[in-house]
């Protein structure tokens, strides 16, 4: 298992925190399946192994930092264009990051085991606070897992383009993988 009980600071030192959307709609051949990068995070993790409830987990991720690591399917592959202009408009016209420059996640409780775990906790997005549950297990010391996060449920109109025949799905994936090797 190699994780012990103690307080960990947490950020891309320690690990990754991506977001992959995918497509869909009429158009969706045209768009790309995108893997973002946060890179800039921090937190902080406190880990209980024999009471998971006792631990806690908190982290703050900048929006201006998320960038476009990688786009799959489409007519034609990413460009450098592409991916500033994604950049720009994900910051921009979706998650506002001049009024909403961070993404937060407080746990509110901690279920399960070193093979399974859940984390359920408050996610503010846009200023809006939403429950959302993670779910993740413990592997040769790094804890990795994932949430789904459904845009609309924080007011979060997701992309669209040519009239609406090329859109986001409304549910994107956060996956986090991060080293807690004392």
């Amino acid at each position: 298992m190699n994780v012990a009980n103690g307080p960990y600071d947490l950020g891309p030192q320690r690990g990754t925190l991506l977001v992959r959307t995918t497509r869909t709609g009429f158009g969706s051949k045209a768009g790309h399946d995108l893997t973002l990068e946060v890179t800039r995070w921090h937190g902080a993790a406190t880990v209980d192994v024999d009471e998971p409830g006792r631990s806690t987990v908190n982290l703050q991720a900048e929006v201006a930092s998320m960038t476009v690591r990688h786009g799959s399917g489409g007519v034609k592959p990413l460009t450098d264009c592409d991916r500033v202009e994604i950049e720009k408009t994900m910051r921009g016209k979706i998650l506002r990051s001049d009024r909403y420059p961070a993404i937060t996640f407080a746990s509110t409780q901690v279920y399960g085991d070193t093979d399974s775990f859940r984390i359920d906790g408050d996610l503010t997005i846009v200023g809006e606070v939403r429950p959302v549950t993670v779910h993740g297990h413990l592997v040769d010391g790094r804890a990795r897992g994932s949430a789904t996060i459904t845009q609309s449920v924080w007011g979060i109109r997701p992309y669209s383009a040519f009239f609406g025949a090329l859109k986001l799905n409304d549910d994107v994936t956060v996956e986090f993988d991060v080293d807690l090797r004392s």
